[in-house]
């Protein structure tokens, strides 16, 4: 088993995250992450998916997805060939007397801290996954009140797989 990053530019349409997500559902795919976001040009939108699976799985996927009439491209993003980030937001419960110490363990991290209430925090980081979990598992003795996560977004290294639509 392993994870793949597919980087999927799609017409920006209603409804195309429905189909692309009902595609991973009808033939019992499991979506370890999904995110979408429109392009620089307006018609188009890019959804970064990543799954799990072994090499059939994972070939399937790309050839059920690139049938689908509503994709342009389909990009399979490789590790040492490709940039991901997430993005967390995290609310911390924290007393004024280690207000911080959590403060700094962001600073370490370059999060940022958003919002500070009487007795949290609520702090941004971005970054790729294993910063992310180390910054997680450095708030071990914390109470987690709240955590949402973004998923993986990337795009691979240089110039030799820029999509021109």
């Amino acid at each position: 088993m392993r994870k793949q990053v597919y980087s999927l530019i799609v017409d920006n349409t209603p409804g195309v995250l429905s189909r692309i997500a009902g595609l991973f559902s009808r033939r019992g795919y499991s979506i370890d992450s999904i995110t979408a976001g429109v392009t620089a040009d307006p018609r188009f939108t890019r959804i970064t998916v990543v799954a799990t699976g072994d090499e059939v799985i994972l070939s399937q996927i790309e050839k059920q997805v690139r049938k689908l009439e509503d994709v342009r491209e389909i990009k399979l993003l490789k590790d040492d060939d490709s940039v991901y980030r997430e993005l967390i937001i995290v609310k911390v419960r924290v007393d004024a007397s280690h207000r911080a110490e959590v403060i700094s363990l962001a600073d370490i991290f370059r999060a940022k801290v958003v919002d500070v209430e009487k007795e949290c925090l609520m702090i941004e980081l971005t970054g790729n996954q294993s910063k992310l979990e180390a910054f997680l598992n450095l708030l071990d003795g914390y109470e987690i009140l709240e955590l949402a996560r973004t998923g993986i977004t990337g795009l691979a290294r240089g110039l030799k797989d820029v999509t021109y639509l």
